[in-house]
């Protein structure tokens, strides 16, 4: 049905991922490629910066990838062909980014916040949903 699903998520929320996940796995099921997408904020001002310690963004960069791969080697099933990809930037920006880049058919991610969940979208979720040139699987 999709060939590329986006699942975009934040490794220190498990709620942005514990009913999307199973979503995004259900739609590429049909032979489609899961892109699990995580995004750190970026470091690059010089005002913000030079209170890190030297080579602290290339290590937080590394180590995200690392954690994101063992998540997905922990939650994703064998059969489902996936990538792990680790962007840096505001998220809504960056989710839009990679699914252009690599032609997504759908982006599947968590409403939000789960105590707004009932009321609105969060503002990552609200701004995928109206930009987004793919369809967009928005999990509550």
């Amino acid at each position: 049905m999709y060939k590329d699903v986006i699942l975009a998520i934040d490794l220190g929320e498990e709620h942005s991922w514990e009913k999307a996940l199973p979503k995004a796995i259900e739609m590429c099921r049909d032979g489609g490629n899961l892109h699990v997408l995580t995004v750190l904020p970026e470091f690059g001002m010089s005002v913000i910066s030079q209170y890190f310690p030297e080579h602290f963004e290339e290590d937080t960069l590394e180590a995200a990838k690392k954690a994101l791969r063992a998540f997905i080697d922990k939650n994703v099933p064998n059969d489902v062909p996936n990538q792990a990809i680790v962007a840096q930037g505001r998220a809504y920006e960056q989710i839009l980014r990679i699914a252009d880049e690599i032609g997504a058919d759908l982006i599947v991610m968590a409403a939000g916040n789960p105590s707004l969940a009932r009321y609105l979208l969060g503002p990552n979720a609200a701004r995928v949903v109206r930009h987004a040139t793919c369809s967009v699987l928005v999990v509550r």
